[in-house]
């Protein structure tokens, strides 16, 4: 079983062009009312999908705040790589690259193009 996320945004294209310039991942959906983002072996990272389109319940209504109750936690190999970009982006930062006192891995976060929380943190196990 695997989970893909979806998540409403304001402008797909703009989206999908910020999370590919942080996480090297690509599109292999393209267009203006949705997209998929997959990792280089193929995986599905994200979904993004413009707020209002093919009438889903939860991705209906842009006036609600985003996030509420959703914390987007990416696991990866690149955490050295991701940092610098994130910072050569100069984007805000939330939190910055740091040992969780609770993983014991590094990590850092930040909110994207539609405010959703993001912590990037290294890979590891969960339960390990």
């Amino acid at each position: 079983m695997k989970v893909d996320p979806i998540i409403g945004v304001s402008d797909v294209e703009a989206s999908s062009a910020w999370y590919q310039a942080i996480f090297d991942c690509k599109s292999i959906h393209g267009g203006p009312d949705f997209d998929v983002l997959a990792t280089d072996n193929g995986d599905v990272m994200l979904c993004i999908h413009k707020w209002g389109e093919h009438d889903h319940p939860t991705l209906f209504d842009p006036t609600i705040p985003v996030g509420n109750g959703l914390l987007l936690y990416i696991r990866t190999d690149k955490i050295a790589e991701i940092w610098a970009k994130v910072q050569s982006l100069d984007l805000v930062i939330l939190k910055d690259l740091a040992v969780n006192d609770n993983s014991h891995v590094k990590e850092f976060s930040l909110r994207d193009l539609d405010g959703y929380y993001l912590t990037i943190a290294e890979h590891h196990n969960f339960g390990a």
